[in-house]
């Protein structure tokens, strides 16, 4: 039986090659469509993979000219249905990298004789150099291949829960009245306000802080992750901090600079890259000159470290305690959480646990699904 995975991103790559934006996400969509639908005939396929791989009404052209390539087109026979001749019935138990085609009528009796004997087409079973890097651990890859993952990175959205604003819509149910636009309305039925306006709150999404720790023990991890936040950072609302054995602001370099050059002047402006660590130090100058005076006030901050701390566990502890006062969630990012054998026997680990609402890896792209996950969590009850 064929590895539907597989299948998926060999079909999945041939349509990025063919300059149709297919990432990761989509890929497993279109592999579990697979798995839940089964689809029985060529047309039943196309539309799962139309449904879960198109995005745009521009692509379908060339998404046609790949299925056709890829699977011998999306013509749908009744005759065909559950026959060697159908290339969707390959997907329930024909060999693997051989999957059946359609007829193919070049006109006269030559056609009418390709009619009787359907071709095979080979299928490309072997995965995008994208999807295989996907799995791979970030401290593993190289900076070629960290380039090619930024790419992805790129298109990554980081969302936030929603708060109420100062500022107001109209609204049919909305719990206060609208003075101003009622009395206004009321010109045109004389000066009665047969009908009341009313208006709610608007909602805008909470701001997001990222503090990264670029120590010696955090290097490699930090590298991948900086390139995740340069997309924070020049979104709405986000602050990018770097610590290890200081605190660094990065969000004005890192809005200024371009995706090449972003990890280049991030290093420059964080001298103490691959230093030591103290954590509970510049946590404490980060609540003192940013976080208690207004920024972390319902923020969502985020926090990228492995815990390994030379300073105090109690400092630490005091210093958590203070920011989740203070902000909405706090998420832990700790790549070394992905071991199943990992136990947060750090000091400074097991102090900082008590107050986080989640604790994630992302050690690689197919676990920053995780860690966004968690940045749009409500917040728990500590």
């Amino acid at each position: 039986m064929p590895d539907l995975p597989e299948l998926a991103a060999s079909f999945t790559a041939a349509l990025h090659g063919a300059g149709i934006a297919v990432g990761p996400d989509r890929t497993r969509s279109f592999a579990r469509a697979l798995t839940l639908l089964a689809p029985s005939t060529t047309r039943e396929l196309r539309h799962c993979a139309l449904a879960t791989l198109v995005s745009d009404p521009e692509q379908i052209e060339p998404f046609d000219a790949v299925f056709r390539e890829v699977f011998g087109g999306p013509v749908d026979r009744e005759a065909q249905r559950g026959q060697p001749g159908d290339p969707a019935r390959s997907l329930r138990g024909t060999v693997p990298g051989r999957v059946p085609g359609t007829r193919k009528a070049t006109g006269g009796g030559r056609g009418r004789e390709a009619d009787a004997q359907p071709r095979e087409a080979p299928v490309p079973l072997a995965a995008s150099p994208l999807d295989r890097l996907a799995g791979r651990d970030f401290a593993e890859l190289s900076a070629e291949e960290l380039a090619r993952l930024s790419e992805v990175m790129r298109t990554m959205v980081l969302r936030t829960p929603t708060r109420p604003s100062r500022r107001r819509r109209t609204a049919h149910h909305g719990a206060r009245i609208d003075v101003r636009r009622t009395l206004s309305a009321s010109r045109r039925t004389g000066g009665y306000p047969l009908r009341l306006r009313r208006f709610v709150p608007r909602a805008r999404p909470r701001d997001l802080i990222v503090l990264c720790d670029i120590s010696g023990s955090m290097e490699p991890y930090a590298r991948a992750m900086l390139q995740l936040l340069y997309c924070a950072a020049r979104a709405t609302h986000a602050e990018v901090f770097t610590f290890a054995t200081r605190l660094t602001r990065l969000t004005p370099v890192l809005r200024r600079a371009g995706p090449d050059d972003a990890l280049a002047r991030a290093g420059r402006a964080a001298p103490d890259w691959s230093g030591g660590t103290r954590i509970a130090e510049c946590l404490a100058e980060f609540n003192e000159r940013f976080g208690r005076p207004g920024m972390a006030h319902g923020a969502v901050v985020a926090i990228i470290s492995d815990g390994w701390d030379t300073g105090t566990a109690a400092e630490l502890a005091t210093q958590m305690a203070r920011l989740s006062r203070v902000a909405y969630r706090v998420v832990w990012v700790n790549p070394r959480t992905a071991s199943p054998r990992y136990r947060p026997l750090v000091a400074g680990m097991a102090a900082a646990l008590p107050y986080c609402d989640a604790v994630v890896s992302a050690h690689n792209l197919a676990a920053l699904g995780d860690f966004t996950a968690a940045l749009s969590a409500p917040r728990r009850r500590r």
